[in-house]
């Protein structure tokens, strides 16, 4: 049987590494049992007096950098920065290339609703599907050039520009896996994005013939050196060091205060987060499953546990609901980068995980011991259905995916 966490859902072998207790909770558990104990109201003054502390006395300066997109929690991030704390940021975006219309008209009325100024990134998209051809056959990610272009054009334009505060939402490490305590107060750094968020590949790891990327191709993603971030002083923050996370409340508060759109997805119930992207909680969610043998849902529904929202058996019945869904959009990206199913499935297969994935007679590829009845193994009568699970909702705010996101690629968009 799988060790499994006994209050969420998390299996042993998680990606970013999970510790259980002798009680068998995880790590990710125990640490946001922290946001139920802090002095939140401290923890905010500290903020605050961060903020006063890079504010521009002369007003002829960007008090900040703020990373957004037309999805997360760009919103709410904003909403505190400017609106509450009365910072002036400068809005700093990449382009992820897999655009969907939702998502280009949040950034719009974004841009529109808090009256910002914002740098954009667009890449060359031939350079970035001979980077995503890299990425994939070598270590089976084509969602890299995105977290390396979102994690280090901010920091490009902070030494460019001499801001050296950057203001980022929640660390995935803390919130997922608790592999720092909030009271750690973490710090944006070179080393967790490589070996974390970018898979130990720097850029200039993947400068290679046989895949035709030279410098030249890969210099927007090479991350400043320490001399220039030392000159500026650029340091990156996270809010759920100070702030009581959570992504689901805050999204909604954003849907009444600015309009933030939301859109059904079909491999998670989750309408909120990564809906600018047709990418990711599809075809990069189903790459997850095949490396790792969970997605993104299993991670969904373990945030809405450890906040009592469902209960663990309400969880497993949303993964089961959701996890096996073929992604829609497979041939749309297929298309996109040129290749076929067959070379793609053969990809893939090279990067499962070998503790997880074995063949069977017939060839065909199974779970050497299966996760959803490990789990189910698990439950005690205290995780019984508490009310019907479709009770459990996400507001939607529109349709599901319009066609043009089904069918057309959009690179550029203006958002009306």
């Amino acid at each position: 049987m799988i060790k499994v966490c006994k209050k969420c859902l998390y299996p042993y072998y998680h990606p970013l590494n999970l510790i259980f207790d002798e009680q068998g909770v995880c790590s990710g558990c125990v640490v946001h049992q922290e946001k139920n104990i802090l002095d939140w109201k401290s923890r905010e003054n500290k903020l605050k007096k961060i903020l006063k502390d890079y504010k521009s006395n002369y007003g002829n300066n960007y008090d900040c950098i703020v990373p957004v997109s037309g999805a997360r929690d760009s919103y709410f991030i904003i909403h505190l920065v400017k609106n509450i704390y009365k910072m002036n940021p400068l809005l700093v975006c990449y382009n992820k290339q897999y655009n969907t219309a939702v998502g280009i008209r949040n950034l719009a009325n974004l841009r529109i609703k808090f009256d910002c100024d914002i740098f954009n990134l667009t890449v060359d998209p031939i350079t970035i599907k001979n980077i995503t051809r890299s990425t994939l056959r070598r270590f089976g990610s084509l969602y890299w050039h995105c977290i390396a272009g979102e994690t280090v054009f901010p920091v490009q334009i902070a030494v460019k520009l001499k801001i050296p505060l950057i203001i980022w939402g929640v660390h995935q490490g803390i919130d997922q896996v608790g592999m720092f305590s909030h009271l750690d107060e973490v710090e944006m750094t070179r080393k967790y994005r490589k070996e974390h968020d970018l898979m130990g590949y720097e850029a200039e790891d993947l400068i290679d013939d046989f895949d035709h990327l030279k410098e030249k191709d890969l210099h927007h993603f090479f991350y400043p050196e320490n001399s220039h971030l030392e000159q500026v002083g650029v340091r990156g923050i996270y809010l759920n060091n100070y702030l009581r996370w959570d992504t689901k409340k805050q999204h909604e508060e954003m849907i009444k205060l600015y309009g933030y759109e939301t859109a059904k997805q079909t491999r998670t119930f989750d309408y909120y987060n990564d809906i600018d992207s047709w990418v990711y909680n599809e075809i990069h969610d189903y790459v997850k499953f095949i490396k790792y043998g969970y997605s993104k849902v299993l991670d969904h529904a373990c945030r809405e546990i450890r906040f009592d929202r469902i209960t663990r058996r309400e969880g497993i019945e949303l993964v089961k609901n959701h996890m096996f869904i073929k992604p829609k959009f497979l041939n749309k990206f297929l298309s996109w980068l040129n290749i076929t199913k067959n070379s793609f499935d053969y990809i893939l297969d090279e990067h499962r995980n070998e503790y997880i994935w074995t063949r069977n007679k017939s060839w065909n590829w199974i779970q050497k011991e299966n996760l959803i009845l490990s789990i189910e193994e698990t439950l005690t009568k205290k995780d019984e259905i508490k009310e019907n699970i479709k009770s459990f909702y996400f507001i939607q705010t529109g349709k599901k995916f319009s066609q043009d996101d089904k069918n057309k690629y959009i690179l550029i968009g203006k958002g009306v």
